[in-house]
């Protein structure tokens, strides 16, 4: 009688697990052919044209799946290269960072020999230059030499790579333009550090970052600021010889003052942001 009913128990366990296992086969079937039933009939043009239309019409999220359904249905089509960088450029566009990189890292990876290869690095460098830009700095004055400057080396390192491997790129003048916005940037941000070490009255440490300044971002906006730093420095330590010499460069090369007012007090609503002190 046991034997009989634990057979009865173990024909029931067979029969639920066949119909979970056939329930689960119809998901996946439905799942695979979902976008089969989205799009019945398109041919690679008709995706392509509709995701195009879709990416210009500024609706980047339809342009995105359109692009990976037609990379889907189409993986080895004569333009599967080309739907590889439009997809990066919607993730670019639609704000979705780490997967633009991602899909330009993928395209340099698998088309090397790609006559657009180099823009796949020019995007790249584009993503990590306006990461970070929100809603409130497109319309605001804001401070960005404050922030984390991480983004803005990896940009520079892109835009860095794209000159070094493709001198001719039609994108290099671009990229020159933003290094240098970069560069000063980037020699600001030390400045900023520096000035916090002052407050902090840590005038060893301010005075190695503001002479960094100096020494590695040469003919930037930032090194009259980091001279000032630098003296200051120098005067808390008691180092009366060197805060005189800095202040006699200073003098040489900046009778006037910096050449380049510093960004937050270049207009009123800059100072205006500074006061605030959102950025800090």
């Amino acid at each position: 009688m046991r034997f009989i009913f634990i057979k009865f128990l173990l024909v029931c366990w067979l029969g639920l697990s066949l119909s979970g296992c056939e329930s689960l086969k119809k998901f996946s079937l439905n799942d695979d052919s979902e976008t089969e039933d989205k799009y019945p009939g398109w041919n690679a043009d008709k995706f392509g044209s509709e995701a195009k239309k879709a990416l210009e019409a500024g609706n980047y999220a339809k342009a995105i799946e359109l692009y990976e359904a037609l990379e889907s249905r189409y993986p080895f089509g004569e333009s599967s290269a080309q739907t590889q960088l439009d997809i990066a450029y919607a993730y670019f566009k639609n704000g979705d960072s780490e997967a633009a990189i991602a899909a330009a890292d993928r395209f340099i990876k698998t088309n090397p020999r790609n006559p657009s290869v180099d823009y796949a690095y020019y995007l790249k460098g584009l993503v990590n230059y306006n990461k970070g830009i929100g809603f409130v700095d497109r319309f605001l004055p804001t401070d960005t030499s404050q922030r984390d400057p991480g983004t803005a080396r990896d940009a520079y390192n892109n835009f860095e790579e794209l000159i070094r491997r493709f001198p001719e790129s039609k994108y290099v003048a671009d990229a020159r333009q933003r290094m240098i916005a970069l560069r000063n940037n980037l020699a600001m941000h030390e400045v900023h550090v520096a000035r916090y070490y002052i407050k902090r009255k840590a005038y060893v440490a301010a005075a190695n970052r503001a002479a960094e300044v100096v020494e590695k971002y040469q003919r930037t906006p930032a090194v009259p600021f980091a001279l000032e730093v630098l003296r200051e420095a120098y005067a808390k330590l008691e180092m009366t010889e060197l805060a005189q010499d800095v202040a006699r460069v200073y003098e040489l090369n900046y009778p006037n003052g910096p050449p380049v007012p510093e960004h937050k007090n270049a207009t009123v609503s800059h100072q205006i942001w500074d006061f605030i002190g959102l950025e800090k």
